[in-house]
């Protein structure tokens, strides 16, 4: 498949969602509202922020189909790019409005502690969305080996795989990781949308 080419079910479903069609959206919301919701509250660790920019989001999705471009990524990258954008605007505007609440109005926050915020809760939300795109044997590798605390040899057991494979599968899935600290450009999409080449 050329790199240009999005996968048939984004364009069917992008032209679905042009078409109107609701059942395309419940689809669309069954299969990456989860995403949405845990993405938005991975960076702005508030449930009832995170259900408000989820339906923002596929409001935005309803109501504008056609701002998906395939040929930029997957519809699940473009949708986690709606997903970190309203939580980038949502974490900024809860900042200014605590922080004019804190000093009075018309005061704003410390923009260099306001970036950070956001730039730590892009970094989480980047992990989290490298972790749920890697391939299962490599997220099964990381959630043996850091999650429930195994070493490669007992990790090599439990996936049925030579140690050789274990540390392979190990070093690749922390090498993934490690991007998501990378600091993108000013406005750049997440990984998978937006990205030339």
């Amino acid at each position: 498949m050329a790199k240009d080419t999005a996968p048939r079910w984004d364009r069917r479903m992008q032209q679905r969602l042009a078409r109107g069609e609701a059942a395309a959206l419940g689809e669309l919301y069954d299969r990456f509202a989860s995403l949405v919701h845990s993405q938005a509250h991975r960076m702005l660790d508030d449930e009832d922020a995170a259900d408000l920019v989820t339906r923002e989001v596929f409001a935005q999705i309803w109501e504008g189909p056609e701002e998906y471009d395939p040929k930029q990524g997957s519809m699940r990258a473009w949708v986690t790019h709606l997903t970190h954008h309203r939580s980038v605007q949502r974490l900024r505007h809860a900042a200014a409005s605590s922080y004019a609440a804190e000093h009075g109005e018309g005061s704003a926050p410390d923009p260099e502690e306001l970036e950070r915020r956001v730039r730590s809760a892009t970094a989480a939300a980047r992990a989290d969305y490298i972790v749920s795109s890697m391939p299962v044997p490599l997220r099964q590798a990381l959630k043996l080996a850091y999650v429930d605390r195994r070493d490669y040899r007992r990790t090599a057991a439990d996936l049925g795989v030579t140690e050789d494979e274990a540390r392979r599968r190990l070093r690749l899935g922390l090498q993934l990781l490690s991007t998501a600290n990378d600091r993108p450009r000013e406005g750049a999409a997440p990984p998978g949308y937006g990205r030339a080449g």
